[in-house]
């Protein structure tokens, strides 16, 4: 059982139980996860910042030696760290040549609540640039490749995480998602990612906290239980911020006879989808319904142009008002990719009119999912399977112009502009590369999004 390939193998729930009864140690698991590293590692590129490995076992024998606290449900389970998140003590940089050099004092809000429930940090997961753009390259470490396709980018902005789960580095693994962020590498690399819903993971209380954000942080993992686990940690309110959900209890076992889901395809043409797309989420969605769900044809009401409309003004507002600090200084603007300049001035472009006009949109579309007569939706987690990792970003889809650097991740976005939970589950493999199916739930619906996913995932693993 104790063999290293075995270890990197398991749930990430077997490994804290395991640890705790003590037929497993910490050192063991870390040693297991830093061979498993040590031989994978050089080949996609997906743990940067690793610390070395001598001091990362004095950690877990120093671990050991004390023993699990009654409220580390996660002890002694190997993580590394986005690379968006500050870390203490560790290389925190974003992808970004300005921080390079950069040196975390204190952990983020998310890594404190890890870190205090026991995880043992050995380094970071690669990201793109400032986390923008879903292919994970950046010219700090490079680029990332996919777990299954080394020839192909592994999706972003939490890449190098869903690469280290589906290559057996990391038992359990954060991720952040703006646009998809935690569903594209998920389904990219046939591992699961959880965007929950909008306040249920607090943010660091700094700046604006009465504004709704676009982005959360959340769980990767290679099981709905394991994701499950890490979110009764991080899904918590915290006193500091004025908006938030109750804090996370765990998943709902649920009876899929009861759920029905309304698959939108490609919203009757308006989504370009790589051949083979649909047929794969077709494939899993057709597993769902021999489990008992109730499967439905199912087009929104609201025009899918208005909601890339809302999307580009608030997504650029909100990325302008945070890096102009960085723009409004002509030398760090230089170390800055041609995206985020854009971004950037795109966002400044737009009048307080054009925002409160986008905010009337994403309020429309909510009412319409909130009146829904279906339990969740379902989407593709991406409209074309990985790309060559080459290249920055895909310039068409089935023939058809993306035009800027992330139309060609729309499809994530009805459920990022309104904050709904939504789940990225394997759908299967065309071709030899992955895809994956979002299940998205009404607002607080996490445990039931997550509880589907769990019953998903018991059906279809095979022996």
């Amino acid at each position: 059982m104790n063999d290293p390939l075995s270890l990197t193998e398991l749930d990430a729930t077997d490994l804290a139980a395991m640890l705790r009864v003590g037929t497993l140690s910490v050192r063991q698991l870390a040693e297991a996860c830093l061979d498993r590293i040590e031989a994978i590692n050089p080949d996609v590129n997906a743990i940067v910042a690793l610390r070395p490995r001598e001091d990362i076992l004095a950690e877990a024998d120093a671990m050991e030696a004390a023993g699990p606290g009654k409220d580390q449900p996660l002890w002694g389970l190997p993580i590394a760290i986005k690379d968006l998140e500050e870390v203490a003590g560790l290389r925190s940089t974003s992808g970004s040549p300005l921080f390079k050099t950069h040196i975390s004092e204190n952990d983020s809000l998310m890594v404190s609540r890890l870190r205090a429930a026991g995880v043992l940090i050995i380094g970071k997961t690669n990201v793109p640039e400032f986390g923008l753009g879903s292919h994970s390259y950046n010219p700090v470490y490079g680029v990332t490749r996919n777990a299954f396709d080394h020839s192909r980018s592994a999706g972003g902005s939490s890449g190098g995480a869903a690469v280290a789960l589906a290559t057996g580095m990391l038992p359990i693994a954060d991720g952040s998602d703006m646009m998809g962020s935690l569903r594209n590498p998920a389904g990219w690399n046939n591992v699961y990612g959880f965007r929950p819903s909008a306040g249920l993971v607090a943010k660091d209380p700094i700046g604006d906290s009465w504004s709704q954000g676009l982005s959360t942080n959340g769980p990767m993992a290679r099981s709905p239980r394991d994701m499950d686990l890490m979110l009764k940690v991080i899904g918590q309110p915290d006193p500091q911020q004025p908006l938030g959900l109750p804090g996370y209890q765990g998943f709902e076992k649920v009876n899929p006879e009861n759920i029905t889901i309304g698959w939108i395809r490609d919203w009757s043409g308006y989504y370009p989808m790589e051949e083979g797309v649909l047929e794969t989420c077709e494939t899993a969605l057709a597993a769902l319904r021999k489990m008992g769900g109730n499967i439905v044809e199912y087009t929104p009401t609201i025009a899918p142009e208005s909601l890339w409309d809302a999307w580009c003004i608030l997504r650029s507002h909100t990325v302008a008002m945070s890096s102009m600090p960085l723009y409004a200084d002509p030398k760090k603007r230089t170390h800055l990719k041609p995206a985020h300049i854009w971004e950037i001035e795109e966002g400044l472009n737009y009048s307080a009119q054009d925002i409160h006009h986008a905010g009337v949109i994403r309020s429309d579309w909510f009412r319409e999912v909130a009146r829904l007569d279906l339990t969740m939706l379902a989407l593709p987690s991406a409209q074309m399977f990985p790309f060559d990792a080459e290249l920055d970003w895909p310039k068409t889809i089935a023939g058809r112009d993306m035009g800027t650097y992330h139309r060609w991740m729309e499809v994530v976005i009805p459920a990022s502009l309104i904050g709904l939970p939504a789940a990225s589950i394997p759908a299967g493999f065309h071709n030899g590369l992955p895809m994956g199916l979002q299940l998205i739930g009404k607002t607080g619906q996490d445990a039931q999004v997550l509880g589907l996913a769990q019953a998903f995932h018991d059906a279809t693993q095979t022996a």
